[in-house]
């Protein structure tokens, strides 16, 4: 796994729904080798850990990364008080992406809530091949559906209470799908539930599907071991770490 750990200039931030902002930073060597689904890991002033998040998009003619991020305790809090011009530390690019394939016809990319953001490189690999269900509590969480859009997929919206988009859950959406059309793979980041439900959907079709896992991190890099998940090889039970082997697996290796 080849990473690097530097400083990083923050070009743009904007907040683009309640809690959530978007950072682009000037990365070059990053942006050159980094691939959909790694992470980066950020240094937070004050505070022991790094705290990972998502690359949202790689520009490599740019060299810059662009990651999307919800507020959820002191740390984030702290990374969102960063602003343009400001050096973000990072040690990126961290993980095992998702397999991407030109020989695949139709991709489905399912997100949910801020399992979102790593689905926009894919979307906008693949694009016109691609359909993007994204799921989100309510219609003021909702982000990135313009994104996805620019990238060429059709875009399925759900929400929780029905205040944009569907009415339920992403699992319909993707059950409609796999029914009526011949889908070559499915890719998924959000909740142990919502991606257990699509790990059976797809298991039922006989659909290739890969997910990320969400999970706590401490190094980023395997050496901790904190980040284990039960996995299954060759018949064969074993604990792999998400922030290494992952966060991205093949659905049919993770136990639930």
């Amino acid at each position: 796994m080849k990473y690097t750990q530097g400083k990083y200039i923050i070009l743009k931030k904007s907040a683009i729904a309640r809690n959530m902002y978007s950072f682009e930073m000037l990365c070059p060597e990053v942006a050159q080798i980094a691939q959909p689904g790694q992470f980066v890991h950020i240094r937070v002033e004050g505070f022991t850990l790094r705290r990972p998040v998502s690359i949202c998009e790689i520009n490599r003619s740019k060299g810059t990364l662009r990651i999307v991020f919800e507020i959820r305790g002191e740390g984030t809090e702290k990374i969102a008080e960063l602003r343009e011009g400001d050096a973000m530390d990072m040690l990126a690019p961290l993980g095992h992406g998702f397999t991407i394939n030109d020989d695949y016809k139709k991709i489905v990319l399912i997100g949910g809530g801020i399992g979102t953001p790593p689905m926009l490189p894919i979307a906008q690999h693949y694009g016109e091949k691609a359909t993007v269900i994204t799921g989100f509590r309510n219609a003021s969480a909702v982000i990135l559906q313009e994104d996805f859009a620019k990238a060429g997929a059709q875009t399925i919206l759900c929400t929780d209470d029905g205040s944009q988009g569907i009415h339920g859950f992403v699992t319909q959406p993707l059950k409609e799908l796999a029914e009526s059309e011949e889908i070559s793979a499915v890719y998924a980041c959000g909740p142990m539930g919502m991606l257990k439900g699509i790990t059976e959907i797809c298991a039922e079709k006989g659909i290739y599907c890969e997910i990320s896992l969400e999970e706590r991190m401490a190094c980023g890099i395997g050496a901790c071991l904190g980040c284990a998940c039960r996995t299954k090889k060759n018949d064969e039970e074993y604990f792999a770490h998400v922030c290494k082997e992952g966060p991205v697996f093949k659905a049919e290796e993770v136990l639930w």
